[in-house]
């Protein structure tokens, strides 16, 4: 159990630290170097010049009459064997209710949000492998990532799931490749 948590830990401090240097990239464009950048169906590979344990993700961006409505990144941590997912939606949802996907027959139990700014309402989390999965193998074009607004109304925003296993596999690839691994420290580092 004790080492369940300090994985969870570790995982989740990863997250907020490699969402940070994509959110910032996202505010000030170059600010961390420009990402070497593949397109793969309606994906792209992202592999950023960064020392990091996870230093690309797949991502998508849907935009709705102009106005951004949906980011969703999934990087790998080849050292933790592990993904971390930010899933970006506009303001005004529903906290309590998070956010579900869905992909032919598999429904994620709801995602919390960590925080909301004027950028919008953010997920970031590690995902279990089903989800990783479900998405990978789907049959169906296109998945489904729920929302519920402030009013009560629900929302389906779609994610176009057309090239999501090439491109995931390329990231996990170039991840495995680049990624700077995970410091020891305190009493997991090894003994003199």
């Amino acid at each position: 159990m004790k080492m369940k948590s300090l994985l969870t830990c570790a995982v989740a401090g990863l997250v907020f630290g490699c969402t940070a240097a994509f959110a910032q990239e996202a505010q000030a464009p170059g600010a961390l170097g420009r990402p070497d950048v593949k397109t793969v169906g309606d994906w792209m590979v992202r592999c950023f010049p960064v020392s990091n344990p996870n230093p690309c993700d797949v991502f998508q961006e849907r935009v709705i009459r102009q106005q951004r409505v949906l980011t969703f990144s999934l990087a790998f941590v080849p050292s933790m064997n592990r993904h971390i997912l930010q899933i970006t939606v506009p303001l005004d949802v529903a906290i309590q209710k998070g956010v579900t996907i869905q992909a032919d027959g598999y429904t994620s139990p709801a995602l919390k949000y960590r925080l909301c700014n004027r950028e919008g309402c953010f997920v970031q989390m590690a995902p279990d492998e089903a989800m990783v999965e479900a998405l990978a193998k789907a049959t169906s074009p296109e998945a489904k990532v729920n929302i519920v607004a402030d009013n009560g109304k629900s929302f389906a925003l779609p994610l176009s799931l057309k090239g999501f296993s090439s491109a995931h596999d390329d990231m996990v690839a170039q991840a495995r490749v680049k990624a700077k691994p995970v410091a020891k420290t305190g009493s997991d580092a090894p003994k003199p």
